[in-house]
């Protein structure tokens, strides 16, 4: 809805002069109509805007929530164009369609619906809620395609590609690629990953079996075992919704997959392929940029770590290091953290392999090892950038340790990723590299440690007993046992059966104090550094994983899972 149509509101006394810049400038802000920032903020209600452009542009207002609109006619605009300019079609009458329009005085789209679809448009107006509500419920109406029904009548005689060394005819590998039911076979998989949550794909071939699994909430699921002789077929699919060489199947590649979904969703994949014996195993990272979690408070950070980190990332220059196994939710946090830091004032680099998500604002450069581009070379380059922030996606060697640590010295703040198990270990791992131990203490400001772990699904919360021995063994304090409450989740539709929903993570937030920097000059070793960091209030990642317990957001099982016991 246009700005014209705010200022007939003000003049018609509907809404304040005040109140349409303020629902302008929500609507630049969030990138959304200004009707719909107006209902929203309380200043009109979606009726009084409907009855309003009813009278003014002379057409009927609709109810749409009482309409049943039927499939023939929903199917007339697609989806895409339906969202692209809030309509959507009510009923057909001859050569003439009926679209309900939240704005209809938008005569383009009038245009591209005459144009696309070749029959006259009759717009009638309806609230852009009740168009958005009425077009997620037919975009959830479509049926969804079980793995039987793909496979329905297709006959595996067709396909059959027995050795990966064999010569294979390329026009035959494509073609079998373009299969009806591999195309269907391929898009199922992707659709029900989405729709499962999974944040990875397995595609993996055996000497007798294919297997597909997902990885949902950290753990793997099989998924469905479509017939082998499909492996190469269904390869050379996604090869070819990547962009990749379908012809090279003995080198390791790497691609990409963009895939619209309704309501001007997108997801991406992140491909990669491997030559294994039996054939090519593919893994497909799912990256949804609307999902990526950027607010702090809402990551499972405590209190006083989350003060810590903050501080940290607020400093005029150092190093802050996050630290954690693959898949812990490392670029998570760094991405929140250069979220916070992201100002029209501040030029912020990152080097990254892969670029997992684009952000508005932020620098992001692709390595390429191939060509020379690593994160030595790239971090070279950023200082001679006029860099205030600096993200190096991992530190691997001494040579990136090393011009991390004099970035930091000479007036940037640096952010880092390594391969640790905690906090205190970092220390010992950027000494092992070759970085002299004052450099460490004179350039790191904080190491964070962190895990991922499984979420009691809320739908099916229950109280559960669990063994005293196990408690203590997990490390609770024999006193609290008794009046400690453990929940599990018993397993329902919400959660397929598991009994968890999402994920939390646990931190360990290691602020690097006076005390610590002179014990790693003294140089004690990690264990000693660990002591003197519990002794100086920080949460290990144990005690932060009991935290949650007794919180009731995870179990016992899940933090014994992912979190290593305090031996100090």
């Amino acid at each position: 809805m246009g700005n014209r149509i705010g200022e007939l509101l003000v003049r018609e006394k509907l809404i304040s002069l005040q109140q349409l810049r303020t629902a302008q400038e929500e609507s630049r802000k969030a990138n959304t109509s200004l009707g719909y920032q107006l209902a929203r903020l309380g200043f009109i209600s979606d009726s009084e805007i409907t009855d309003f452009l009813s009278q003014q542009y002379r057409v009927q207002s609709i109810n749409l929530d009482e309409y049943d609109i039927e499939d023939e006619v929903r199917k007339l605009i697609s989806q895409e164009v339906c969202e692209r300019h809030k309509v959507i079609p009510v009923s057909r009458t001859g050569n003439s369609i009926i679209v309900a329009m939240a704005d209809p005085s938008n005569l383009h789209a009038i245009d591209d619906i005459k144009f696309l679809t070749g029959y006259n448009v009759e717009p009638v107006v309806a609230s852009e809620a009740q168009i958005l509500r009425a077009l997620e419920k037919s975009a959830s109406a479509a049926p969804e395609v079980s793995y039987d029904q793909i496979m329905e009548g297709f006959d595996e005689g067709d396909i059959d590609f027995a050795g990966e060394d064999d010569d294979v005819n390329l026009g035959d590998l494509e073609k079998a690629s373009e299969d009806a039911p591999v195309i269907r076979l391929c898009n199922a998989i992707l659709l029900n990953a989405i729709k499962k949550r999974a944040s990875d794909i397995h595609i993996e071939p055996y000497e007798k079996k294919l297997r597909v699994r997902y990885r949902i909430d950290g753990v793997l699921v099989e998924e469905m075992n479509p017939p082998l002789k499909l492996k190469a077929a269904i390869a050379s699919r996604l090869k070819i919704m990547s962009s990749l060489d379908i012809a090279e199947r003995r080198l390791p590649q790497d691609g990409r997959i963009k895939l619209k979904l309704g309501k001007g969703k997108e997801m991406d994949f992140r491909v990669s392929t491997l030559p294994t014996i039996w054939g090519e195993k593919i893994v497909m990272r799912l990256l949804d940029k609307s999902n990526l979690q950027l607010d702090m408070t809402k990551l499972g950070f405590d209190q006083k770590p989350l003060d810590d980190f903050k501080w940290a990332i607020s400093q005029p220059y150092g190093m802050v290091l996050v630290t954690g196994p693959t898949g812990s939710g490392k670029t998570t946090t760094l991405y929140s953290a250069l979220s916070e830091l992201n100002q029209t004032d501040t030029n912020i680099s990152t080097a990254e392999d892969p670029v997992e998500y684009n952000l508005m604002g932020i620098n992001q450069c692709q390595m390429h090892d191939d060509i020379g581009l690593n994160f030595a070379a790239a971090l070279r380059s950023f200082l001679r950038q006029d860099p205030d922030i600096i993200m190096v996606g991992e530190i691997r060697d001494f040579e990136t340790a090393e011009i991390a640590v004099k970035a930091a010295l000479t007036g940037h703040l640096v952010l880092s990723t390594l391969h640790t198990n905690d906090a205190p270990s970092t220390v010992s791992r950027l000494l092992n590299m070759g970085v002299e131990p004052f450099l460490v203490t004179a350039s790191v400001n904080l190491v964070l440690a962190q895990r991922l772990a499984r979420k009691i699904c809320e739908a099916c919360k229950q109280e559960t007993k669990v063994e005293q021995d196990v408690l203590l063994q997990a490390g609770f304090e024999a006193r609290e046992i008794p009046t400690l409450r453990v929940m599990k989740g018993a397993g329902c539709k919400d959660c397929n059966g598991t009994g968890y929903r999402g994920r939390v993570a646990l931190y360990e937030v290691m602020p690097f104090t006076d005390r610590l920097k002179e014990l790693v000059i003294q140089g004690c070793t990690a264990a000693e550094l660990k002591q003197e960091m519990i002794r100086g209030g920080v949460m290990t990642l144990r005690m932060a994983g009991l935290t949650k317990v007794r919180a009731g957001v995870t179990t016992v099982d899940e933090v014994v899972r992912t979190t290593a016991a305090d031996r100090v």
